[in-house]
């Protein structure tokens, strides 16, 4: 392995690091950051647009640009980590660029199969990391978190589960919506 310093929103630093890791097999798209509130109504437009640009055209043009690479080895593997957010929306813009990034992983999976590319996507809550600090509740350890995507990876899974709380919002998702969200009907003024 070898450190690589990588802005995943400006074009030249993707470049470099394509022109750096010209050997690499495995790409991890780790990328997140998370606007200064949940709100859709009430960040900027510039929160939302700079939210987008790192958790979802980030990772996408991050893809893109290292696909010929991937494509050209045998047995290469693209990692989109996204979250339970993607599938339920407590995060605003953070949620919707992962729901973005869980579509474009999936369109991702179809493109680059026939050139033995595999995808695999990792939904999970919160890990015990400096960008979940101020989370309530259960953390994975980031240790936790690694084993279980490696092990998916190694068994050609193209999903990842990691905790129990997004394998419930998963399994939620072909029922209504008020199955997630149940205060939702509550809510209507």
């Amino acid at each position: 392995m070898v450190p690589l310093t990588l802005d995943v929103t400006d074009r030249a630093s993707i470049d470099a690091a394509v022109a750096a890791a010209a050997d690499v097999t495995v790409l991890v798209n780790n990328a997140g950051a998370t606007p200064p509130s949940a709100s859709l109504l009430d960040v900027t437009e510039a929160d939302i647009r700079a939210n987008m640009e790192t958790n979802f055209f980030g990772p996408v043009f991050l893809a893109r640009a290292f696909a010929p690479i991937l494509a050209a080895k045998q047995g290469s593997i693209l990692i989109d980590v996204h979250s339970v957010a993607s599938w339920y929306a407590f995060g605003g813009a953070y949620s919707a660029s992962k729901a973005a990034l869980w579509s474009a992983t999936n369109s991702l999976r179809i493109e680059l199969a026939p050139m033995g590319v595999h995808v695999t996507g990792v939904h999970m809550g919160y890990v015990d990391t400096d960008m979940a600090a101020h989370a309530e509740g259960p953390k994975m350890l980031p240790t936790q978190l690694v084993t279980t995507v490696y092990d998916a990876v190694e068994a050609g899974e193209y999903e990842v589960l990691a905790d129990e709380l997004t394998q419930g919002v998963k399994a939620a998702l072909s029922g209504p919506v008020e199955a997630l969200y149940p205060d939702l009907r509550g809510m209507n003024a």
